[in-house]
């Protein structure tokens, strides 16, 4: 293995040992309890099973036949998730055939940021995250489960499934997706349009018939976004059946993907291969994870995201294992925005087996964890296919089938990951690298200082942004207003940088997880509200973002810095994202809320 993946892991061991050790121990604490049938009261029982056929509740009581609980993420408004209203019964039937019985433990909710991009409702986003968390424990919460199928796909749904199910750690559990939609219009194109459309060069019918286009069936987006981000890493710590992420939902094989989840959990229940998920996600399974987003280029949301889902397991991470890690993990992924494919083309290509198998065979990840399969993490290195109608995985090409897509560590597209970790007098800050073009990687302009993103948009249609500035768009963070994603600003933001201007965003929020070339250093911390430097910024100062070195500093004269007030939001500014669309109910969490670098959990 590489030496720096293992110096990492043990930085995390040792930062990780007492809360890890606590965690651990409340799993111990619940394994010794006896079985929620037999140590609940007979009311508690009938009550749990009382809409159950008779014939369930006898294996269940009686014979102690294993029982599960999926928690799901279904609705039928979003693309990704509509999939799923047929689950169930495909899900309870295979487990009847084993002597098992399921019950639905409940729903969580699920939210698209596509449809909210540039809403108000995008303040609620990265929350929602952490009640889909609360949602996934009070769903469990009945203590009557085995085990748990977790069924959801996109950007803060599996991140809170995930943390829910960790904090019922003693549990195995199993995630089952359901795969991306088919390829429409290619994304260049996609883009493309949408920058017309912000110069004025085509109408609202157009636009809206391009992105028809490219969103036109069921499952998750076809860009390499948070959404797709999320089906790389559960691949990478081994919580899916083995590559599972990638398949369509109308392929036939995705049933049986769906039926394997049943009998994969049911595998981990009993005997030598009990498997609880606490004790499964381990320092080492959060580490592969990161090192597969830095070698995918994957979405810098999950820079939040998986900081607190190694929290959920009392394991300690920061930005700084991100950036040490990204330094030795080679690219080895080209996936839109990163380049012209989409999710089904890098599943031709190989997908996610592919560039596991890679990276486990460059030592670049932990080969020797467990996961919901006998074979460990290599059985994630093979591709399913459907032989006599019966699933099997077979071994993938020694050579890359389309270097243009995945490619080996001795041909990187960058010796480095996807990622990187900026430092300087405005704190810390990320930038996703993967896809910015060389010559940009170095930004130095005047600043020009937003408080909202409709600024910057009605600036633009002024007309006063055609020169090289750095738009600093701050009270964005957690605590201001739910760190709400910034995407709008990119079509505009991409106009600009297309006529030959030196443009780059720095903001106390978040980009989606499909940002592009605009170089942009996001989720600054600590953030403008919690009297963060950003905070005293002026507009003309100038700006220097190195992410080849990793800094970002405002060229100040350092006694004027040090003497500079912080800018404050207005009561104006507070009221406007406290209320309305739900926003009022998330109050609390924004009063609550930790760093983006600290994962931006609300319930320590």
């Amino acid at each position: 293995m590489r030496q720096i993946l293992n110096e990492v892991t043990e930085r995390i061991r040792e930062r990780s040992a007492p809360t890890r050790k606590a965690y651990l121990q409340r799993i111990e604490d619940t394994l010794k309890r006896a079985r929620g049938s037999d140590r609940m009261g007979c009311a508690n029982v009938a009550h749990a099973f009382a809409a159950m056929p008779e014939n369930d509740k006898f294996r269940i009581i009686a014979e102690k036949a294993p029982h599960i609980g999926i928690v799901t993420a279904y609705n039928d408004m979003l693309s990704a998730h509509q999939p799923y209203e047929v689950y169930p019964a495909i899900i309870r039937d295979e487990a009847r055939k084993h002597g098992a019985t399921v019950q639905v433990a409940g729903g969580v909710p699920a939210m698209c940021d596509g449809i909210t991009q540039g809403e108000p409702g995008m303040e609620l986003s990265l929350f929602s995250r952490d009640v889909i968390a609360m949602s996934t424990a009070v769903a469990l919460s009945h203590d009557v489960f085995d085990a748990a199928l977790l069924l959801g796909v996109c950007d803060k749904i599996v991140p809170g499934l995930l943390i829910g199910a960790l904090n019922f750690g003693h549990l195995p559990c199993v995630f089952v997706p359901a795969g991306p939609m088919s390829t429409g219009i290619d994304n260049t194109t996609k883009s493309k349009v949408r920058e017309k459309f912000a110069q004025g060069l085509c109408d609202r019918d157009e636009l809206l018939a391009s992105e028809s286009a490219a969103y036109h069936g069921a499952g998750t987006c076809t860009f390499y976004g948070t959404a797709n981000s999320n089906q790389m890493l559960l691949e990478a710590m081994g919580l899916h059946v083995p590559g599972a992420a990638f398949v369509h939902p109308h392929d036939g094989m995705r049933e049986a993907l769906t039926r394997e989840s049943v009998r994969t959990v049911l595998s981990n229940i009993q005997g030598r291969r009990f498997t609880p998920i606490g004790q499964l996600v381990d320092e080492r399974v959060i580490v592969n994870a990161i090192v597969a987003l830095l070698a995918t280029g994957g979405s810098t949301n999950h820079c939040i995201h998986w900081v607190a889902v190694a929290r959920a397991a009392g394991i300690i991470i920061d930005w700084s294992d991100f950036s040490k890690l990204s330094q030795d993990t080679p690219l080895l992924a080209r996936v839109y925005p990163n380049g012209t494919a989409d999710v089904n083309e890098f599943q031709d290509a190989g997908g996610p087996s592919f560039v596991i198998r890679e990276l486990i065979e460059g030592g670049y990840m932990h080969a020797d964890v467990s996961s919901v399969v006998i074979g460990g993490l290599r059985d994630f290195c093979k591709k399913p296919v459907m032989f006599d109608n019966e699933l099997t995985w077979i071994d993938l090409p020694e050579e890359s089938p389309d270097e243009t897509i995945v490619r080996s560590p001795r041909k990187p597209f960058s010796s480095s990951g996807g990622l990187r970790l900026l430092t300087g007098n405005l704190g810390r800050a990320v930038i996703k690298t993967s896809s910015v073009p060389e010559d940009r990687m170095i930004i130095e302009a005047p600043a020009i200082v937003f408080h909202a993103q409709e600024e910057l948009l009605a600036a633009f249609e002024r007309g006063e942004l055609e020169k090289d500035f750095v738009a600093v768009v701050r009270f964005q963070g957690p605590r201001a207003n739910g760190m709400p994603e910034l995407h709008k600003l990119t079509p505009p933001l991409s106009v600009l940088q297309g006529k030959g201007f030196k443009v780059a965003i720095v903001t106390d929020g978040r980009m989606s997880g499909a940002s592009g070339k605009v170089p942009a250093a996001i989720h600054v911390s600590p953030e403008a509200l919690a009297s963060g430097p950003i905070s005293k910024i002026r507009t003309g100062d100038i700006i220097r973002l190195n992410a080849i070195v990793g800094t970002l500093n405002a060229l100040v004269d350092q006694d004027q810095w040090n003497a500079r007030s912080l800018q404050t939001m207005t009561e104006a500014e507070r009221n406007n994202n406290g209320h309305g669309i739900g926003r009022e109910l998330f109050g609390g969490m924004r009063g609550n809320v930790r760093s983006a670098e600290e994962g931006a959990v609300t319930w320590l």
